[in-house]
């Protein structure tokens, strides 16, 4: 992720290479990097682990541009609470009545929900919303200019995972260097170069900034999650930070297990789930729910009939601290990245004297630095779907979809554009692709595999962590940049999703 010019990684011979893989492998076993083997039903209790997708070496990511993703962070999480109060907005771009909730059926039964709850006697009852975010970026190396910037790839607003595994892998290739000192490969590779991360206290103290908001401090935090989850230690390293810093319990359940165990009180709009025999065994009776942290529900996959949505519209009617709300996780959609390129939709929420902290230009010229060209599939009738087929090989379409392998990119674009209905166009955007740095490469290592360690050309995605409080009456934000990861894959591998097998848990080595 530096210059074109950088050479990556550093030469080191095939002993010194195994020598590496033994000491990260068995470090990110002894300390958690790690996930559930592959499995058709976990078990109750799982009683095996393997180490996660990992890389040998940090990549390198240029310290200006690294530090700039960072500031970035704190005008990104206003933007996108703002973006997510903005009730006419949405409406207009991800409804069902104006916007894509008219062609996407995951958007649109999200947005019901939303709208179905406004529109009743109580309204939205909870006004406050946590959002814990993740901006992704890829460094930007176009041969043609020789120029080095930093382009957003996404913004995520719901389940916004690897906050937690991102700090151990961090910490590993910190004892690599510790313990090897890499063998003297690189002049790169010394401490003052290894940034810190401390994202899991960072993500637990925006949860427990909201259940300290709710009020009551017997209450817990409600974690929805997916039957069947590998990357459940990812969630766990969360609720034990809870626990032992902040004195708060949590409570694990799927979306089946909440239309059993959850109920909303409706007088008091509280929200209580009752534990499963397995949970809770001090509170056998249902406990009251100060906050819902989804680490599903952003895929359809997860709402596999009617009832599923309704069990979500159930959740967000009652008392309890949203993250993200229907509102924020539509502010995450790729459509409202795209209106948000539009001239003067920035300004509309950056510089308006109506919220309580105004930005400057230079702050707007900032977040647009990292924007590439991005379009709607419905543009003029025919036109973006003609200027899609004419860019198709410097181009990725990007449907309303989180979770890796959702994209369509280059070559396969136009006998994709042949078989999409005109009427879908609008669930779609083109963005110009991202041109990262050639010649970079590092050794990546996967648990079951027989050839250890693989050398091979990569490209790096940089994930900066923050989270956001708001929505009250005062209008204000209360946000945090928190922390940061690195996804690395091979340079031939469009998707980026680690869960999804496409990628390795990777680090920071700053370059100047």
């Amino acid at each position: 992720m530096a210059s074109p010019t950088l050479q990556w990684p550093p030469d080191i011979t095939e002993s010194e290479a195994e020598t590496l893989t033994l000491l990260a492998t068995t470090y990110a076993l002894s300390h958690g990097l790690v996930y559930l083997p592959v499995a058709s039903i976990q078990p109750p209790a799982p009683t095996s682990s393997i180490h996660a997708p990992l890389s040998l070496f940090p990549s390198p990511i240029p310290r200006n541009q690294f530090e700039k993703a960072r500031r970035l962070q704190n005008t990104y999480n206003v933007l996108y609470a703002r973006v997510a109060t903005d009730v006419e907005f949405l409406d207009r771009v991800m409804g069902e009545e104006q916007g894509v909730g008219q062609v996407d059926e995951f958007t649109g039964q999200l947005w019901r929900q939303w709208k179905r709850l406004r529109s009743r006697e109580a309204g939205i009852v909870q006004k406050l919303h946590l959002g814990l975010f993740r901006s992704d970026y890829m460094v930007h190396a176009p041969q043609s200019t020789g120029d080095v910037s930093l382009k957003q790839v996404e913004f995520n607003t719901i389940s916004s995972s690897f906050g937690t595994l991102s700090q151990r892998s961090a910490q590993m290739h910190r004892y690599l260097h510790s313990s090897t000192g890499y063998f003297g490969s690189s002049p790169y590779l010394k401490s003052e170069n290894f940034p810190p991360n401390s994202t899991t206290s960072g993500l637990a103290e925006g949860l427990a900034a909201a259940h300290r908001a709710y009020g009551v401090p017997e209450s817990r935090i409600l974690f929805v999650v997916q039957p069947n989850e590998r990357n459940v230690f990812d969630q766990r390293f969360l609720e034990y930070e809870l626990l032992e810093k902040h004195s708060i319990h949590v409570i694990r359940q799927t979306f089946d297990e909440l239309a059993i165990s959850a109920e909303v009180d409706p007088q008091t709009h509280v929200l209580r789930i009752r534990p499963q025999s397995k949970q809770l065994a001090d509170s056998p009776s249902a406990v009251e729910i100060s906050t819902v942290y989804f680490r599903a529900g952003y895929t359809p996959t997860d709402y596999p009939t009617p009832a599923h949505y309704d069990i979500r519209g159930l959740l967000e009617s009652s008392r309890a601290i949203q993250c993200p709300s229907i509102p924020l996780q539509l502010a995450g959609g790729k459509k409202v990245q795209e209106e948000l390129t539009k001239p003067g939709v920035l300004e509309h929420f950056l510089c308006s004297t109506t919220h309580a902290k105004v930005f400057t230009a230079e702050d707007l010229a900032d977040i647009r630095s990292t924007w590439m060209e991005m379009w709607s599939l419905d543009q003029g009738g025919d036109e973006g779907v003609s200027r899609a087929r004419e860019h198709s090989a410097n181009l990725v379409l990007k449907p309303q979809r989180e979770g890796g392998g959702n994209n369509v990119y280059k070559d396969a674009i136009p006998a994709f554009l042949d078989s999409l209905p005109e009427k879908e166009r609008a669930a779609w955007i083109a963005m110009r692709l991202i041109a990262a740095p050639k010649g970079l490469g590092n050794y990546l290592v996967r648990a079951g595999g027989t050839g250890g360690a693989v050398k091979t050309n990569v490209i790096s995605e940089l994930g900066i962590f923050g989270w956001a409080l708001f929505g009250g009456d005062d209008g204000s934000v209360d946000e945090k940049e928190v922390g940061w990861l690195v996804r690395t894959k091979g340079e031939d591998s469009n998707e980026g999703g680690v869960a999804a097998g496409f990628s390795v848990l990777d680090s920071v080595v700053l370059v100047d």
